[in-house]
């Protein structure tokens, strides 16, 4: 938004009063649905293939030339330089709660030299999913692997053509919960330097079962023969998969729309051969559009279109700043009756998407003058979730907001309710709890109405690091109450480029409706574009019960692979460790050590590996805990990041419990080289 206070407009007085009302849940003034202003867009499906079982195929190496992805960058107006402005939503500190403990965090995908990495991936019943550019693993969740990373070309190795050869990122993925089935995309074209030729492809694989590791319906789709799409990002309704891009002229220099983009799911669900998607592009007014993506097994009402949301800065010429919401109503049968719609704009309390004047050069890290790109510009940060819960629909949605019109990133986040029917901003607030900053946001909501969001943050005295904050539908509107967790801490920054990930992925288990997945970037050490990622889960109180269910959680094994002694103190029962022996060679077999310990009561637990009583290797963790199963791992690694000699070391687990006792436990494991 403009940030020039001194003079307050009518038409801005009227936004500001209007946002004041939306932040109490009060609905927006009806209107009705206008046609969107569309053309169509001439897409071309391709014949699809079954491929053969993942296990079976040769994995490719994820590793690439080229260093950078294709821009994401609009062409928008940017706001006036002014000061004064402050987010009237902001949250101003961080909760005292303790945050969610973390019921499982892993390594997930490593550097394949381009950058940005655009992590993202999805869970279900018995798997997590993830995918960076050029690349994808997949894990049980337990935490163990069972596809070590491949380029996603992989899966199209029996096709051939552009999917197979010309892969170029961006990818996305998806569980469809309704089909338990798996979607894995990027995009793919011939390029030389600079220059992008068409056709554009967007590469699309869903799984023929559940078993993300067996065979793969492939569509190579064109989904344009004059227009760049980039950026794409997808929804699973369920009549249909539904994709957002930008459009631009080939060279990427100029932006020219939103493609949006509708697939025949049932048919693609089957293996069939489908039409064309239907597919249309609006004028460069719309920017950052995202579908719907359904969460939970409750279906939206029957006939409900899937719906786009954008969010519109008064600063970048609209009147106020706001939510649109559209609508895309298609019919597979007779595509030409589909339409666009507009169906609301939701007064938003006053934000300024403005970030550094849309220089890439933005926020700061430790130990660097190197920025990162702060991803402003009014792009909905994905998913855009969500959920039926019968009484009423919601749908969650974020984006990067400066806070104070100095360059102050933060995270603006909304819970919309009854989209359909009476669309209100339920609740809306600003996370920027201190002077750090938040950004490349992904929220979600799970079956008890809590709310959940995940974050990169950073600061000129913090490396880029992972972190979570929530709420439970109790809290204050607006506030997420339930403290902020770490999923890793960052050890070094990004040195050679200022692109950091366009975005992450939060995600909710199917299998009990409560837990949430994150996956995101960071270093380890300080390098130029050698990056990785994370993957963690928790949940929030009140959601299923207070026990974590086993399934989702890293309990212990029934019987232990280690060697437990007697406890001192009662409280730190199960000890075991797998695989014992392990050993960090490289070739991506039983690299790690897991140690498994049941907390009976809450602590501040630590867990060391020594090589002899007094010889410390490694501290592997000093952290509150709360009760419940835990898993500890370590990479055969000192404290320094060498690598530990061969031999059998001690691993000791300490907690200090919020009734002053204490309780000790030791365990060996092996370490061979």
């Amino acid at each position: 938004m403009r940030r020039l206070w001194a003079v307050v407009t009518a038409t801005m007085l009227m936004s500001l009063l209007a946002a004041a009302t939306s932040v109490t849940g009060q609905a927006a003034p009806s209107r009705p649905r206008v046609a969107v202003p569309v053309t169509p867009i001439q897409t071309l499906a391709l014949q699809p293939t079954l491929s053969p079982p993942l296990r079976e195929m040769k994995l490719i190496s994820p590793l690439v030339r080229e260093s950078r992805a294709p821009s994401r960058r609009v062409s928008a107006p940017i706001d006036l330089p002014g000061t004064g402005f402050v987010d009237p939503v902001l949250q101003t500190s961080a909760s005292t709660a303790r945050a969610p403990r973390l019921l499982q965090s892993v390594d997930g995908i490593d550097a394949t030299r381009m950058l940005p990495p655009d992590p993202v991936g999805d869970v279900g019943p018995d798997h997590y999913v993830q995918a960076v550019n050029r690349a994808f693993a997949i894990w049980d969740k337990s935490g163990r692997i069972l596809s070590q990373q491949a380029s996603i070309e992989t899966l199209w190795q029996s096709v051939g053509g552009p999917c197979a050869t010309q892969g170029k990122g961006d990818p996305i993925v998806q569980h469809d919960l309704l089909a338990d089935r798996w979607l894995i995309s990027e995009f793919a074209f011939s390029q030389t330097g600079g220059s992008r030729f068409p056709p554009f492809y967007q590469c699309i694989a869903i799984s023929a079962t559940s078993d993300p590791l067996g065979r793969w319906y492939l569509y190579p789709f064109i989904v344009s023969s004059t227009s760049f799409p980039d950026y794409p990002k997808f929804g699973v309704w369920p009549d249909g998969y539904y994709l957002t891009v930008h459009l631009y002229d080939t060279s990427g220099s100029e932006y020219i729309g939103q493609g949006i983009y509708a697939f025949d799911r049932r048919t693609m669900l089957n293996g069939g051969e489908t039409d064309a998607p239907v597919a249309y592009q609006t004028g460069p007014e719309y920017t950052g559009l995202l579908p719907a993506d359904l969460d939970g097994s409750t279906r939206p009402p029957d006939g409900t279109p899937n719906y786009l949301f954008t969010a519109q800065d008064d600063g970048r010429t609209f009147p106020n700043d706001r939510i649109e919401i559209l609508e895309f109503d298609v019919n597979f049968t007779d595509p030409a009756s589909s339409t666009v719609t507009s169906s609301a704009f939701l007064p938003a309390a006053a934000f300024d998407t403005n970030m550094c004047n849309d220089s890439f050069e933005c926020l700061p890290q430790r130990g660097t003058s190197r920025r990162l790109d702060a991803i402003g510009e009014s792009i909905l940060m994905y998913r855009l979730a969500y959920r039926n819960f019968g009484s009423h629909e919601s749908v969650v949605l974020n984006h990067v907001v400066d806070v104070n019109g100095s360059d102050h990133a933060g995270i603006r986040w909304y819970e919309i309710r009854n989209p359909s029917s009476s669309p209100r901003i339920h609740q809306q607030g600003t996370y920027a709890p201190d002077s750090d900053h938040r950004w490349v946001g992904s929220i979600a909501m799970d079956s008890a109405g809590g709310i959940a969001l995940g974050y990169s943050v950073t600061g000129p005295s913090l490396y880029p690091s992972v972190r979570y904050a929530g709420r439970v539908a109790s809290d204050p509107l607006g506030q997420l109450a339930q403290g902020e967790g770490t999923l890793v801490d960052g050890g070094g920054s990004q040195l050679g480029e200022n692109r950091w990930g366009d975005y992450s992925a939060l995600t909710v288990d199917p299998k009990d409706d409560c837990t949430f997945w994150y996956t995101q970037e960071y270093y380890r050490t300080s390098s130029d574009s050698g990056w990785s990622t994370r993957i963690g889960s928790f949940r929030l109180p009140g959601c299923g019960g207070s026990t974590p269910d086993p399934s989702t959680s890293p309990g212990p094994e029934p019987t232990p692979t280690g060697s437990p002694p007697p406890n001192r103190g009662g409280h730190i029962n199960d000890v075991s460790d797998r695989p014992d022996p392990f050993s960090p060679n490289g070739d991506g077999r039983r690299e790690r050590v897991k140690i498994f310990f049941t907390l009976t009561q809450r602590g501040f637990v630590s867990v060391a590996i020594k090589r002899s009583p007094r010889d410390v290797v490694k501290r592997l963790t000093r952290t509150d805990l709360e009760a419940g199963p835990w898993v500890i791992d370590w990479n055969g690694r000192t404290a320094a990041g060498t690598k530990a000699p061969g031999g059998t070391y001690i691993y000791v687990i300490k907690a200090r419990h919020d009734d002053g006792s204490t309780s000790r436990a030791k365990g060996t494991v092996t370490l061979r080289r």
